[in-house]
């Protein structure tokens, strides 16, 4: 019986070797290619990009023979690249879309089929459900040899580096960035991103310190390559110990960012978000909406009331970020998960481009990021985040969701709930300004429970009380 593939947030993913194998991932691309003869999109051909994961380069390979074999073009990256500099290379090489091998922040063990499309962003939801319709079982599998597509032009494969970087050149200067002087402290987290700021901003004064900067799909000494604690203490450590003025951690595909402030702190997604929207806003005087999902900060809808922008929320995920960000020509889009696109780019996660504009705000502002920070809490207020990842019963999924679903509470860890959004997940909004969301994963086989309050002391007593609602209490792990 085959493994039956659902396409979830961005496409697929599985364990390796025991759902996400060569005939699983040959099936997708059948699927993809599928989708592309339906849509009259085979012209132009399709860029296959992976990351630094187990195989990651075969999987692609494999993905690459059965996309050449319906006589579609294939642009094959060649070397581990970072997600948005394989999406920027659909536009480069103006081509209908992208197959990304890649689990981003995933433990180890996962493998991921993602898709992008024409536009360089995600495909929207009914995209998603198309492609998944057409995967054919494993014997209706077309493939060529891989030696043999390359000989006939079928597949080629290139280097996306340097029109990434031309594109990069027209985003921000980097050559201040490199007089500055500074000491940046970079984690690559073993994956795609290794190496990108060290030789973007070699040449001046600047000064890269960097580690997990080599390829090792086990990503030793963290739990998964995601740019949250505990995974980037080494980071913290490393700012305190070479004394650098920001640390910057990217993830396993270098789609989302992490970062420290110079005394070694962590700056969380919800302050990363609103860091990077005020320096666009303040700093570069640019307009423009604001796009964020459902379960990120009210720090954005206090600078958009600010700015006099306007301000949309989606459901979670770039499926539906992506979209809204091209139908509204968005300054800038993102997520709690530490993901932000930006207007003039692509409508795509891009951890590198929200880096260096992390950097340029310290550098042109001559601020450090805790007094970055401090002056965003000048402008709305001091905001506080908390988040728990927990596993459950899988048997016990539905009993949760109906539990929820009839679950109407009037007050949360001694707050007013003054209203409850259901748009993905479990939204309830909280008399202090702040909420709780509660949500099943997407990608993986746990639940999220999320919180930004106005009142430090009570972020876990809100978690606490989250956790109660679904009945979860005696489950998991925070």
């Amino acid at each position: 019986m085959p493994t039956q593939i659902i396409f979830g947030t961005d496409g697929w993913r599985g364990v390796i070797a025991e759902d996400f194998t060569f005939e699983n991932v040959r099936r997708c691309a059948q699927g993809m290619a599928r989708y592309l003869i339906a849509t009259n999109q085979t012209t132009r051909g399709l860029v296959i990009g992976y990351d630094t994961r187990f195989a990651s380069d075969l999987f692609a390979q494999a993905a690459a023979e059965v996309i050449a074999a319906h006589g579609i073009k294939v642009y094959l990256v060649d070397r581990p690249t970072p997600t948005p500099v394989i999406s920027y290379a659909i536009l480069a090489k103006r081509a209908h879309g992208a197959i990304n091998i890649t689990s981003s922040h995933n433990p180890p063990i996962w493998g991921g089929f993602k898709v992008r499309a024409d536009y360089a962003g995600a495909i929207a939801p009914e995209g998603l459900k198309h492609i998944e319709s057409l995967i054919p079982p494993p014997d209706e599998i077309k493939r060529v040899r891989f030696d043999d597509a390359c000989e006939q032009g079928l597949i080629e494969i290139f280097d996306p580096k340097p029109a990434y970087i031309k594109q990069l050149e027209k985003l921000v200067a980097l050559e201040p960035l490199r007089d500055s002087g500074l000491t940046l402290a970079v984690d690559s987290m073993w994956g795609a991103g290794m190496g990108w700021f060290k030789s973007l901003l070699a040449g001046g004064t600047m000064r890269v310190v960097e580690i997990h900067d080599q390829r090792n799909p086990l990503f030793p000494e963290m739990h998964n390559p995601e740019p949250i604690p505990p995974n980037v203490n080494g980071l913290m450590e490393l700012v305190k110990r070479e004394r650098a003025h920001l640390g910057i951690a990217t993830d396993g595909d270098a789609d989302r960012i992490g970062g420290s402030t110079e005394k070694g702190v962590f700056i969380h997604q919800l302050q990363m978000y609103a860091l990077l929207a005020l320096y666009l806003l303040e700093v570069r005087g640019q307009r423009g909406p604001i796009v964020r999902t459902l379960n990120t900060t009210v720090m954005l809808d206090k600078l958009a009331k600010r700015f006099n922008v306007p301000l949309y929320e989606t459901g979670v995920g770039f499926k539906y970020v992506a979209p809204k960000m091209v139908e509204t020509n968005a300054l800038i889009g993102g997520e709690e998960s530490g993901g932000y696109a930006f207007q003039g780019h692509i409508p795509e996660r891009d951890g590198i481009v929200a880096g260096l504009y992390l950097l340029d705000f310290v550098v042109q502002t001559n601020k450090t990021p805790s007094q970055l920070i401090d002056h965003l809490f000048d402008l709305v207020g001091p905001h506080y985040y908390e988040r728990i990842d927990t596993t459950f019963p899988e048997e016990k999924r539905g009993e949760i969701l109906a539990r929820l679903q009839s679950a109407q509470p009037t007050e949360i860890a001694g707050f007013k709930v003054t209203g409850i959004n259901t748009l993905d997940g479990f939204k309830y909004l909280l008399a202090d300004g702040g909420w709780l969301v509660i949500r099943f994963s997407g990608t993986e086989p746990i639940m999220r429970f999320y919180v930004e309050t106005t009142q430090e002391y009570k972020r876990h007593d809100i978690l606490d009380a989250g956790l109660k609602l679904a009945g979860l209490k005696d489950y998991g792990k925070r």
